[in-house]
């Protein structure tokens, strides 16, 4: 009932938040399973289930030749990659402890720390997932030339941000629209299975075709990550600014809505989510 404050520094403060997250990051991680390892082994068979029916179904229906030139299988496997950890960084954040769940009850606990543990716990899990991945098929089958990898990573990080960026937006209106917000996960998702680009090259899609896909900052996304990782691809329709600034834009309205939700939620809330 009683309890003596301690005023802690600025430093300490930001101290003791780290330790939050790390621990909270750590919870994220074994959310899916109580094993850490078991839960990225579940996430690499997803992912690995993906590659091999795309890989199929381009082999199948005789696209093979309309990809670029170089490693038909690492084409895939871009955009595989981008697109997994865009849609699990937003299904993360979006799915993350909002200011109603019973463990923002806790003094150190609060919104801001689920939604960054929950957010690079799901970093965490994709880029390892992507390592682990392109090692097998680099000792096993055949070496792994990437043309810029820095830069290749930077993209990934950027789709990461991304999908952050839309969780965020998802976050704050689940509150007030929870069903609504549910469907619309759902549509996203599966709006980005053709609308992320992964499936075709844009430099060789007509220009009408492109202008469909170019609001899409996930298409921007996997065409430069391709440019980037093969010598002979320039990606001439698209830029990875645009989804940088799009992402920041949509980053701070996430916050801010998620603050207003944060003021004005209930706790009777929680029973219609």
């Amino acid at each position: 009932m009683f309890e003596a404050k301690k005023k802690q520094s600025r430093l300490s403060a930001a101290l003791s938040m780290f330790e939050v997250i790390y621990h909270m990051t750590a919870h994220s991680i074994r959310s899916t399973h109580t094993n850490a390892l078991a839960a990225i082994a579940l996430n690499m068979l997803q992912v690995v289930m993906m590659i091999a029916v795309f890989f199929a179904m381009f082999s199948l229906i005789g696209l093979r030749g309309s990809s670029l030139r170089g490693d038909f299988l690492l084409y895939i496997m871009s955009g595989i990659f981008i697109f997994v950890t865009n849609v699990k960084a937003m299904g993360a954040v979006a799915g993350s402890s909002g200011p109603s769940h019973p463990m923002m009850q806790h003094a150190p606990m609060n919104t801001f720390v689920a939604m960054v543990s929950a957010a690079l716990g799901s970093l965490y899990i994709q880029i390892l997932t992507i390592t682990v991945i392109l090692v097998i098929y680099h000792i096993g089958f055949t070496p792994v030339e990437v043309h810029q990898p820095f830069e290749a990573f930077l993209m990934i990080i950027l789709a990461w941000f991304n999908g952050v960026s839309i969780g965020l937006i998802f976050l704050a209106m689940k509150p007030w629209l929870p069903q609504f917000t549910s469907i619309s996960q759902t549509i996203y998702t599966r709006a980005n299975m053709v609308a992320s680009g992964k499936m075709f090259v844009a430099n060789s899609m007509p220009f009408y075709i492109v202008a469909m896909f170019s609001w899409n900052p996930l298409f921007h996304i996997v065409d430069q990550t391709r440019g980037f990782t093969f010598i002979n691809y320039n990606p001439h329709y698209t830029n990875w600014m645009y989804p940088l600034v799009f992402s920041a834009v949509f980053t701070l309205l996430g916050l801010m809505g998620e603050n207003y939700s944060r003021k004005h939620v209930s706790a009777s809330w929680a029973a219609r989510q």
